[in-house]
């Protein structure tokens, strides 16, 4: 059973969505986020990524950021940028990005759940990154950024979404900068708020998708908060965080590249005598791959066709046939001596949202060497989180981007 709660979400003025709703704090680095909040004092990245308002020498994670954070945030509250419903509520998001359209609930989702591995996870994460996000959450008590969760989809939840989009005309309807679309609707009648939990029972498992840090930092928070409260009765705000949960049949995701810094003291030839012991390379005019097992590589300029070898990966096994894996485990670590890409330092992960043109680019600058992925499928996410196992790190890249400050989730109410 999937215990999902409406909730009387923080969100613009409709005449302000589009300045307010900002990529998430983990798509751009802290220049490109001041970058593209400098001429808009509504952005959310002023939440987010508070650090653009600050010194652009201090530390991201010091806490006058994070305090830089909550007076942002209660300034646009205060300001009436953003504004509070006045009951609980779901809120139908859809996104449309081209030719592709998905549609996501809005909901608080269960920390106990979390706790009790009802949301499935299927990476790692770092103790680094859960403290970023947790503080982020304590110092704001409120969830500024959604996780992005799947399940197997249920026809009596997609024909209920398309019923309840027709009863009314959605909140915002904005096509951000980069040029994907986003409409709200919020579902505030408390017989639809009830239809939507009674169709969500059955669901038999979430899926966290998109957001492992912010689901665990959840988790930290709300055991914070609890011991905190003497009174805690488990139906307090900090008990569910903020999801979009969207049908796995709806979800995109693209490749998840490799750019590494150096050949680790190899020359271009050494190096293609080393990939040919586990892959066949041939040149290629087209950078991204057919399918999985095969990579675009691009070195000394030119783009490369890389498959791996018949043996060198066990085809049975769902987390080592990964591409993440393959390639670790037959270049990146024997080769290239990069033996943990969670922190080595000359390994980057680029997002295929960025194409070809950014692989390019970076072996133009910083980078010897750059791999190009196919996507991972969701029935590969969900297989490797229902088995408890854990994917290679940066496996998964999902397209479109949900926006953060679209619908913030207080912990105080």
């Amino acid at each position: 059973m999937s215990d999902i709660r409406p909730f009387p979400g923080i969100r613009p003025r409709p005449e302000l969505a589009d300045k307010v709703a900002s990529p998430p704090y983990d798509v751009l680095n802290s220049d490109e986020a001041r970058k593209v909040a400098q001429e808009n004092p509504h952005s959310f990245l002023h939440v987010v990524k508070a650090e653009i308002d600050l010194d652009p020498g201090i530390d991201t994670h010091g806490d006058e950021v994070y305090k830089k954070s909550a007076a942002n945030y209660r300034r646009m509250i205060a300001d009436g940028v953003m504004i509070q419903d006045d009951k609980p509520c779901f809120y139908i998001y859809q996104l449309t990005m081209g030719d592709h359209v998905q549609h996501g609930l809005v909901v608080g989702c269960s920390v106990e759940e979390y706790e009790k591995g009802l949301i499935k996870k299927h990476e790692f994460t770092r103790r680094d990154k859960e403290d970023d996000r947790a503080h982020h959450v304590e110092i704001l008590k409120a969830n500024a950024g959604p996780v992005l969760f799947t399940y197997r989809q249920r026809d009596e939840i997609k024909n209920l979404v398309e019923e309840l989009k027709g009863k009314g005309e959605p909140v915002y309807d904005f096509t951000a900068d980069d040029a994907v679309r986003h409409v709200l609707w919020v579902i505030a009648d408390e017989k639809d708020v009830v239809r939507i939990q009674d169709a969500f029972k059955p669901v038999d498992g979430i899926y966290v998708a998109d957001g492992h840090h912010r689901t665990a930092s959840a988790f930290r928070v709300r055991d914070i908060m609890k011991r905190q409260n003497p009174g805690h009765t488990g139906d307090e705000a900090y008990n569910h965080f903020l999801a979009v949960c969207f049908p796995d049949d709806e979800l995109q995701l693209m490749g998840y590249n490799r750019v590494i810094k150096d050949l680790g003291g190899l020359s271009n030839d050494e190096f293609l005598t080393k990939l040919g012991e586990k892959f066949d390379c041939e040149p290629t005019d087209k950078p991204e791959p057919e399918r999985q097992t095969t990579f675009g590589m691009h070195l000394d300029g030119n783009w490369y066709r890389v498959s791996a070898k018949a043996g060198t990966f066990p085809a049975d096994d769902p987390v080592k046939s990964l591409d993440g894996s393959i390639l670790q485990e037959n270049l990146l670590a024997p080769v290239l001596g990069i033996g943990d890409p969670r922190t080595d330092s000359r390994i980057d992960f680029v997002g295929g949202i960025r194409g070809a043109g950014e692989l390019e680019r970076r072996c133009q600058t910083d980078c010897a060497v750059a791999f190009a992925f196919s996507p991972v499928s969701v029935a590969q996410i969900m297989a490797i989180a229902d088995a408890n196992d854990v994917m290679p790190p940066k496996s998964t890249w999902f397209e479109p981007k949900l926006r953060s400050g679209v619908v913030v989730r207080s912990l105080e109410d």
